[in-house]
Order: C-alpha cells, then sequence, then structure tokens
C-alpha cells in the first residue's frame, strides 16, 4: 500500500534506535522468554542487525499509513547493507543529511546544496589531520572519513581520555564542527550537516502535514527538535545526558525492546481515526 497524498512523514535513525546489533539488543529476561528476532543486515557473510518480529510487522504497517524514511549517519554503502521489511522506502537520509536518497538513488539538487553550506566551515582535510595528529595509538582503532563529508574515529571506550573529547569539541566548535560520540565510534561533522535539513526537505516534497522522528544520540536531536513529534529510548546519548523536549517522548525500554515500543507509538501517531 501507497501513502496516501500528504500523508506524514516518520524520519527515524536506525542504529540502537529501530535495529540492533547483538551486543546492543540488552535482553532483560531469560533466553526462553527473548522476543523472536528478524535479521535486517549481514556483513561479511554474518548476521549484523536485528530487529524483533513484532517491530518488523509495525514497521510494514506504518510505511501504509506514512513515509517512512530511514535517517541515518551510515554512508550509502553501509545503509545498503540494510533490509528492512516491506518495499525500499522512496526516500532515504545518510551521512547525517549529506545525501538524500530518492529511490536509492543520491539527489544531485540536494546534494549540491549541502556542498554550499560546508564551505562555511572548515575544511574536511584540516579536521581530519587535527584528529590524526591528536588521536593516541593507544586507543585509536581507525580513523575513517565517511562520504568526503565527515570524519569518525574508531576507539578503545574505555582507554579514551574524557579530556580528549572535551579538548576536541572545543577545537571542532570554533571551525563549525560538532563532536558525537556513540559506543565505540566518535563523529566529527559539520554543523550544517544535519538529518532536520533533508527530511524537511522530504517533508517539502511528499506535502506532508505531520512530522514525527526518533532517534537516539546527539547527532539526532536535532531531529527530533524539528519533527512535530519525537520518541527516544531509554538508552544512548541523549538518554545518558537527561535530554529532554516537551514534544519528545522518552520511552523506557533499551535495546530491541525500546526498538519495538518507538516503533508502536510511530504506528498509532500516523495511522489514521
Amino acid at each position: 500500500m501507497t501513502p496516501p497524498p500528504g500523508a506524514p512523514v516518520v524520519a527515524s535513525d536506525l542504529d540502537r534506535t529501530l535495529i540492533y546489533s547483538a551486543a546492543a539488543l540488552a535482553f532483560d529476561a531469560p533466553d526462553a522468554a527473548a522476543p523472536r528476532l528478524l535479521c535486517v543486515e549481514v556483513y561479511k557473510g554474518a548476521p549484523l542487525s536485528f530487529m524483533t518480529e513484532t517491530a518488523a510487522a509495525t514497521l510494514a504497517e506504518l510505511a501504509a499509513h506514512a513515509h517512512f524514511v530511514p535517517t541515518t549517519t551510515r554512508t550509502r554503502e553501509q545503509y545498503a547493507r540494510v533490509r528492512l521489511p516491506g518495499p525500499p522506502p522512496r526516500y532515504a537520509i545518510c551521512a547525517n543529511g549529506g545525501h538524500l536518497l530518492v529511490d536509492g538513488e543520491s539527489d544531485p539538487g540536494w546534494r549540491a546544496r549541502v556542498r554550499r553550506e560546508l564551505t562555511a566551515c572548515a575544511p574536511l582535510d584540516e579536521v581530519r589531520a587535527e584528529l590524526s595528529r591528536a588521536a593516541d595509538p593507544a586507543w585509536l582503532r581507525k580513523l575513517r572519513t565517511a562520504e568526503d563529508l565527515f570524519v569518525y574515529l574508531v576507539v578503545d571506550r574505555d582507554a579514551l581520555p574524557g579530556t580528549w573529547l572535551k579538548e576536541r569539541a572545543a577545537w571542532l566548535d570554533e571551525r563549525g564542527w560538532s563532536l558525537s560520540l556513540q559506543g565505540r565510534k566518535v563523529y566529527a561533522v559539520p554543523r550544517p550537516l544535519t538529518k532536520s535539513a533533508a527530511a524537511a526537505e522530504v517533508a517539502r516534497r511528499t506535502g506532508a502535514g505531520l512530522v514525527c522522528a526518533a532517534g537516539d544520540s546527539l547527532l539526532d536531536a536535532d531531529l527530533l527538535l524539528d519533527a512535530d513529534r519525537g520518541w527516544r529510548p531509554g538508552h544512548g546519548e541523549l538518554a545518558a545526558d537527561g535530554w529532554a523536549a516537551p514534544h519528545v517522548t522518552a520511552v523506557p525500554e533499551r535495546g530491541v525492546a525500546a526498538g519495538e515500543r518507538i516503533l508502536a507509538l510511530l504506528r498509532e501517531a500516523v495511522r489514521p481515526e
């Protein structure tokens, strides 16, 4: 079923919001009581990400009433590994808003707009060089550039000094960039590169009268703030910081149960009376 004209837009983060690695499932019941899982991502021949079967069915129902828009910091290549239930979404947002996919292809007009806006920030090469210089090989595992738009580090989180994060965040802030710690990854992202701007463009193109959003990290905060209604799980950066907004509901569930709960609330929010 195709959403009707003017149907709501549901822009949701993926990792640790709707889909979960085995390490992030956070089961709080005996194994025999654990929910049945659906694998939605395979990497190097092994299952990587999951959602509950109940969540999968709910997502399929939600997509019949709204424009469901996966909204992720993943690169296009990383997003392509994810196989969500139902037909592929017409729109998807990758690289934290750097790419707006329409029927699987990056929209050239949106890409050009993003590139123009990023000229107000320090160049990517300068930021990467500084992070590489300042990182300690004792805790740095990888340093990557994503889509020629932003930089992320894979780190040993237990060994990563909190002072390093504060110092780098201050350095980046002066240059128009922001810093976010998510699990074992530290993201350095230009401030104009936002999920919310891309989601607003989808809402404009679809004529949506209602925009709903979900996310768990600081990189999702702008998306949640700009939405008409939002939801976040009981885990993640936003939960750890006690982040709140009047129109954003914090569900108490953690792990894959939070994803199931958020999808149920999204379905209720967009389902016609």
